[in-house]
């Protein structure tokens, strides 16, 4: 067994295909397809399951990569205490709904990027389902997801509450909502409202709060920022969790503004989550310290 083995089924896993883990290693895909099946027949277990539409861990696999990741941070623990200084960098793998990403996300990275030079940081947006399959299958380390106040948190992963807040609807200063100091389902149901597709939490929210009802026009989008930049060019408003508009380039410019809506309590949480396991990569265990000292800063929950 060879320390790059490891560092292939590794590689494997975490970008979900043999052809992107070729691609990133500089490898061609049946050298990689051989090396991975050689580890599997020393091994005695089919580490991969293997698709048209990629390769994901099998459930033997899934229970020994906690202990590959170990070996490989043990090998790197024991190249910087040789006094190695090109050793092979790690990468740390983040998945989010796009939530927070300027007030939170954005100085996150720079500041762990400052204490880890040779980590690369891979930010991916996703849908929450999503992201909970990657960190399942050891895709990604961390995931950043909203949550309402009251749903429940899916077993096997640990979850941290960064930011509480409330719904509010984002509009453009010009728009006739910015003139009221709080806005009505009925004040919202008359502008064209740009909706979260299915799936995000915020779609779930806006269904309830329209109660079946719907405005005069509407769109839809994935994902917190390409809304705000639709309200920006004035295509209509949309509703997000407080976090995602304060704070943001455009809410600073005076490009976009928000109000909150009448009569609403609902809290929206933003969530950090990652696979419960015996162990856990010094970097992303770093990155995920950073996260919480952040949101501390910003006035969100004590760790």
């Amino acid at each position: 067994m060879r320390t790059e083995q490891l560092e292939y089924i590794a590689a494997v896993t975490r970008l979900g295909s043999l052809r992107r883990a070729a691609e990133e290693l500089r490898l061609s895909q049946p050298a990689l397809s051989e090396t991975v099946r050689n580890l599997e027949r020393e091994l005695g277990v089919d580490l991969l399951e293997r698709k048209r539409s990629g390769a994901t861990m099998s459930a033997e696999g899934q229970e020994l990569l906690p202990r590959i990741i170990d070996v490989l941070d043990a090998v790197d623990r024991l190249r910087s205490a040789a006094g190695e200084q090109h050793r092979i960098s790690r990468m740390v793998r983040v998945g989010t709904v796009n939530a927070a990403t300027v007030p939170l996300l954005i100085p996150v990275v720079r500041e762990f990027r400052a204490a880890h030079p040779l980590t690369q940081v891979e930010v991916v947006a996703a849908q929450q389902t999503e992201i909970h399959r990657a960190l399942s299958e050891g895709g990604f380390d961390l995931g950043l997801v909203n949550h309402l106040d009251g749903d429940d948190v899916p077993a096997g992963f640990e979850s941290t509450e960064l930011l509480s807040g409330r719904p509010v609807v984002c509009v453009r200063p010009d728009s006739p909502l910015a003139s009221l100091t709080a806005v009505t389902v009925d004040d919202l149901l008359a502008q064209p409202v740009i909706a979260m597709r299915s799936g995000y939490v915020m779609h779930r929210y806006v269904h309830r709060l329209l109660q079946g009802r719907g405005p005069s026009f509407s769109y839809s989008t994935d994902g917190a920022e390409m809304g705000k930049l639709m309200v920006a060019e004035g295509l209509g408003a949309t509703v997000l969790p407080d976090f995602s508009v304060i704070g943001d380039p455009l809410e600073r410019q005076g490009t976009i503004t928000y109000r909150p809506i009448t009569g609403d309590t609902t809290r929206v949480l933003l969530m950090l989550q990652r696979r419960r396991a015996e162990s856990v990569p010094r970097a992303a265990q770093d990155l995920y310290e950073v996260f919480v000292r952040r949101a501390r800063e910003l006035g969100g929950s004590p760790p």
